[in-house]
């Protein structure tokens, strides 16, 4: 199930293709957008885009963990991570097309 990796270069590209702006301002577009969202990310803030999903901020606790080749217990000092959760939407639509293309699959045989 491996897919295709989406880069900048990508969304510069579709932004170029789909509303018709040089490569230059679609590629300062996708730029703006991704600084934007990673400033608002770094103070904390949650950014939720309406029909895709939310990215937010969540700080986790000091915890003992193991090495896996030694079996010695390793502090995991405190950190930020960040988290998506997809829109009911999104997943929906991942989903219509996880069953459609197993349809054809079923069809098929």
């Amino acid at each position: 199930m491996a897919g295709k990796t989406i880069t900048r270069a990508d969304l510069t590209e579709a932004v170029y293709r789909n509303v018709g702006v040089s490569r230059n301002e679609s590629s300062a577009f996708v730029e703006r957008i991704l600084d934007e969202m990673s400033a608002s990310l770094e103070r904390g803030d949650q950014v939720k885009i309406s029909s895709f999903g939310t990215f937010a901020v969540r700080s986790k606790n000091m915890r003992m963990g193991r090495n896996p080749k030694t079996g010695e217990e390793v502090p995991i000092s405190p950190r930020r991570v960040i988290s998506f959760r997809a829109s009911h939407v999104l997943k929906d639509s991942i989903n219509e097309g996880h069953r459609s293309g197993a349809n054809k699959t079923d069809d098929q045989a």
